[in-house]
C-alpha cells in the first residue's frame, strides 16, 4: 500500500480574491462530518508575526520568562515578535504596543498571557489573527463557573475565523527541538504538559522530535486537528499522544483515518480506564472521557496502538519512527539472539506469551551457525552463542546469517549487562548489521546502570530501537506486526460514507419504533434480519389457531412494553406440542401479565450458538455496535466486542474473532460449526439500522440471536426508542 501523505483533508472553494473559503462540511446520515475540518496549522507552527499580549521584562515575573521563551522560539522560526502591554513602552529593547490593534503589521499568532482571555480575545479577533493561545487556567476544568467562562470563550471563537489553542495550556508548543538528530521524527500531542516531558527528553537518547501540541481544555483546537496535521508532515514518522479525554469521537476517527492512510503510526496513552481515572481526567480537562471499552475498540478499528506507561509511549513511538514496514509476504517471525541460554529462554517466553511467532531457522542456517557456535548450543531459535563468539569476528557473521534467513522478519537481541569485552563488540556488530537489512533489529540493554559506554556511545547513536526492559521490547514488537498487518488490510470507511437512509428506515418507522418485542421484531424484519414466524394473539382461540398455522412445536411469550427479561419472570413457554398445551400456556401468561398487549406465538428454532448483537449510543462516538456470545459469556464474563460505524464486513468479522468464546462458533468439542458469515451479515445490518435510525433508537438488543450451522435467527429483540 502506498505511503503518501494526506494534506488536503476537505475541499475548499475560493472567493473573488482567491482566498480559500471552507465549504459546508459533508455530513453522513447521522449528521456527523465525513472529513476533518480544513485548518492549515502551518500558520501556527511557522508564523510570520507573533504578538505576545501581557509580555513583560520585570525581573522574577512569570510573564517575563514566558515572553522570552516565546520570543526565542519565534525568532528560531524566522518570525517577528511584538510585545503588547499597555503599561510598557518597550520590553527587552523591543517597542511595546498598548493593544494588539495598535500593532502595525498583520499577526498570525497571538499569545495571550493575561488572565482574562475572554476580555482580550475580541481585540485579537478584530486584528484578524489566524491563531491564538490562551494559557490561563480557571475554565471548564474548575467546575460550573469555569465552564460558563469557557462557553463564553467558545462563542467568541465560533463567531470568528480565529483558531485557539487552550485554555489551560502551557509553553510546550514553543519548545526548541534539537536539530542535530536525523531520521523520521515523533510529533507529540498531550493534554498534560508534564506527562509529555519524558517524551521530550527522549532527545537525550537521540530520538528526534519535531512538534509538540499541548491541547489543554480544547475550547477549539483539539488533539484530532493536530493528529491530522502531523500525519501530513513529511518529517513525521510517528505520532505519540497522552490523552485524558477526546473532544469529539468522530473527529478522532477522521484523524486516525488520515494517519492510517498516510502510513503514520499513532501510539497513545489514554487515561480513564477506571472510575478513578475518569474522575481525575474530567477534573483536569473538563472532558467527558466516554466508554473506555468503546475507545479501545475505536483504537483497534483505526490502528492506534494503546500503551499504558510513558516509557512504553516513548519506546513504541521511537520504534515506529526508526523502522520500515515489513515486506508484504512476511509472516511476522521473530528470532531471539543472545549470549546466554537463560536470557534467550526468558525473552522467548515473553514473546510467545504476547502472541508473537518464533519460527525455527532453516536447516541450512542452523548448519552455518554451528560453524561458529559450539554444537551443544541451541541455534534453532532462540539462538545461543555461548558468549565467546560475540567478542571476535564470528559475531558479525552470526548476525548476517540470522538476518538472511527467510523465516526471520525481526531480530531481538537482549543484552543483560554484558561485560565490556563482549558487549562492546556485540553492540557494534548489531548496529552495523542493522544498516544492511530492512528487517527491524531490536536491542534490549538490561543493565540497571544505563551509563555504560556500550549503551551511551554505541547503541543510542546507532539509530536502532533500543529498550531498557524485555517487556517494552516485546510490546513494541507486537505493536510493529499488529500495526503493519492493520495497515496492509486497511481501507478507509470514509471513502464511501452513508449519506442517506436506506429504504428499510422508512419501513421500520412505518412499522412503529416501540419498546416491545413485536415492534422490535418488525424493525429487524424491515432490515432483513431473520426472525421466527410469529403472531400476536389476544385470545386463546387465536393463539391455538396461530400455533396450528405455524406448526408445532411453538413458543409462547407475553408481549408488552413493560415486560423486560421475560424469561426471568416466567413469561416464556417453550416447546409446546399441542393445542391443549398452547391454550393452557396462553391462560397462564395472561394471568401472570394482565397488562400485556397479548401473547406472541412463535415457531421453535432449532439448536445453535446463542449470541447477542446490539447497538447503543456513546456520548463521544454516537451509535456503537456490539456482538457477544450469549449466556454466561455476556452476563458474567462480559465477552463482547464493539465497533463504531462506519466499518466494513471484514471489520465485522474481526469483531467476532475478538471474542474469547469464538471456539464455540468454530465447532469446539465436536459441536457443529456455526455460520459465522450469517452472524457477520446480522452485524452489518444492525450497523445500517444504527446509523439510519440514530435519531430514533437509543438502544437495540437482539438476545438471543441463534447462529445455526446455516443462517442466524433473532429469537428475541428489544428496541429502546429515544425520548
Amino acid at each position: 500500500m502506498a505511503h503518501g501523505r494526506v494534506t488536503n483533508l476537505t475541499r475548499v472553494s475560493e472567493n473573488a480574491k482567491g482566498s480559500p473559503l471552507p465549504t459546508k462540511p459533508k455530513l453522513d446520515v447521522t449528521g456527523r462530518p465525513v472529513a476533518l475540518r480544513p485548518i492549515d496549522l502551518d500558520g501556527f507552527f511557522h508564523p510570520r508575526a507573533v504578538a505576545v499580549i501581557g509580555a513583560s521584562d520585570t525581573p522574577n515575573k512569570p510573564n517575563a520568562a514566558m515572553y522570552r521563551k516565546i520570543k526565542a522560539w519565534a525568532e528560531h522560526h524566522g518570525a517577528t515578535v511584538i510585545p503588547v502591554n499597555p503599561n510598557k513602552d518597550s520590553i527587552d529593547g523591543d517597542r511595546c504596543y498598548p493593544s494588539i490593534l495598535d500593532v502595525p503589521i498583520d499577526v498570525d499568532l497571538a499569545c495571550i498571557l493575561v488572565g482574562d482571555a475572554v476580555e482580550v480575545l475580541p481585540e485579537v479577533i478584530d486584528k484578524k489573527a489566524r491563531f491564538a493561545v490562551v494559557f490561563a487556567a480557571g475554565f471548564a476544568e474548575t467546575g460550573t463557573e469555569g465552564a460558563a467562562k469557557q462557553a463564553a470563550l467558545e462563542r467568541l471563537i465560533a463567531d470568528s475565523d480565529i483558531h485557539v489553542l487552550g485554555p489551560n495550556t502551557n509553553l510546550n508548543a514553543f519548545e526548541l527541538f534539537r536539530d542535530d538528530l536525523d531520521g523520521p521524527a515523533i510529533a507529540l500531542i498531550t493534554q498534560s504538559g508534564h506527562q509529555g516531558r519524558p517524551i521530550f527528553q527522549g532527545q537525550e537518547l537521540g530520538i528526534r522530535l519535531s512538534h509538540w501540541a499541548p491541547t489543554g481544555n480544547e475550547a477549539d483546537l483539539e488533539s484530532a486537528d493536530f493528529m491530522g496535521y502531523f500525519a501530513g508532515q513529511p518529517e513525521v514518522g510517528a505520532i505519540a499522544c497522552y490523552i485524558e479525554g477526546f473532544k469529539d469521537g468522530r473527529s478522532l476517527m477522521l484523524a486516525a483515518d488520515a494517519a492510517a492512510r498516510a502510513g503514520v503510526p499513532v501510539t497513545c496513552v489514554k487515561v480513564g480506564r477506571t472510575d478513578e481515572g475518569r474522575s481525575m481526567a474530567k477534573a483536569h480537562t473538563g472532558h467527558l472521557t466516554g466508554s473506555d471499552a468503546v475507545t479501545s475498540a475505536v483504537f483497534r478499528q483505526f490502528g492506534i496502538t494503546r500503551v499504558d506507561g510513558l516509557d512504553e509511549l516513548l519506546d513504541t513511538a521511537a520504534m515506529f519512527a526508526r523502522t520500515k514496514p515489513p515486506a508484504e509476504a512476511r509472516t511476522g517471525g521473530v528470532v531471539v539472539y543472545s549470549i546466554s541460554g537463560g536470557t534467550g529462554a526468558h525473552m522467548a517466553d515473553l514473546c510467545a506469551a504476547a502472541g508473537l511467532h518464533l519460527p525455527q531457522l532453516t536447516a541450512g542456517t542452523q548448519t552455518q551457525l554451528h560453524e561458529w557456535i559450539p554444537p551443544y548450543l541451541r541455534v534453532s531459535n532462540p539462538v545461543d552463542n555461548g558468549g565467546a563468539p560475540s567478542a571476535d569476528w564470528r559475531g558479525r557473521k552470526i548476525l548476517d546469517v540470522i538476518l538472511a534467513d527467510p523465516n526471520c522478519d525481526m531480530l531481538i537481541c537482549p543484552i543483560t549487562g554484558a561485560l565490556p569485552s563482549m558487549g562492546n563488540r556485540l553492540a557494534k556488530d548489531i548496529v552495523e548489521a542493522s544498516k544492511t537489512t530492512e528487517k527491524p533489529v531490536f536491542v534490549v540493554w538490561g543493565s540497571p546502570v544505563g551509563n555504560e559506554d556500550t549503551y551511551t556511545d554505541i547503541l543510542l547513536p546507532g539509530r536502532i530501537p533500543v529498550f531498557r526492559t524485555f517487556a517494552n521490547a516485546v510490546g513494541a514488537a507486537k505493536a510493529y506486526f499488529d500495526y503493519h498487518a492493520f495497515r496492509h488490510r486497511y481501507r478507509s470507511p470514509f471513502e464511501t460514507p452513508v449519506l442517506r437512509p436506506s429504504p428499510a428506515a422508512a419501513k421500520a418507522r412505518a412499522a412503529g419504533i416501540a419498546p416491545d418485542e413485536l415492534s422490535s421484531m418488525a424493525v429487524l424484519r424491515a432490515y432483513g434480519i431473520p426472525v421466527p414466524n410469529h403472531v400476536l394473539a389476544t385470545r386463546g382461540t387465536r393463539a391455538v389457531a396461530a400455533a396450528e398455522e405455524i406448526g408445532f412445536p411453538v413458543v409462547l411469550k407475553a408481549c408488552g412494553a413493560e415486560l423486560l427479561h421475560k424469561s426471568d419472570l416466567g413469561l416464556v413457554k417453550v416447546g409446546l406440542t399441542s393445542a391443549k398445551q398452547v391454550r393452557a400456556a396462553f391462560d397462564e401468561l395472561v394471568e401472570k401479565a394482565p397488562g400485556a398487549d397479548g401473547v406472541i406465538v412463535s415457531e421453535l428454532i432449532g439448536d445453535g450458538v446463542e449470541c447477542v448483537v446490539g447497538m447503543t449510543h456513546d456520548e463521544l462516538f454516537g451509535p456503537v455496535v456490539m456482538v457477544g456470545l450469549g449466556g454466561v459469556f455476556v452476563e458474567v464474563l462480559h465477552d463482547v466486542a464493539f465497533r463504531v460505524p462506519p466499518f466494513d464486513k471484514a471489520e465485522a468479522r474481526r469483531m467476532v474473532e475478538e471474542l474469547k468464546g469464538l471456539p464455540l462458533l468454530l465447532g469446539a468439542r465436536g459441536r457443529p460449526k456455526a455460520d459465522v458469515g450469517a452472524l457477520v451479515d446480522v452485524i452489518m445490518k444492525v450497523q445500517r439500522l444504527a446509523v439510519d435510525l440514530s435519531a430514533d433508537v437509543a438502544e437495540l438488543d437482539i438476545n438471543p440471536l441463534v447462529v445455526r450451522p446455516k443462517g442466524a435467527v433473532a429469537l428475541d429483540a428489544l428496541i429502546v426508542p429515544k425520548e
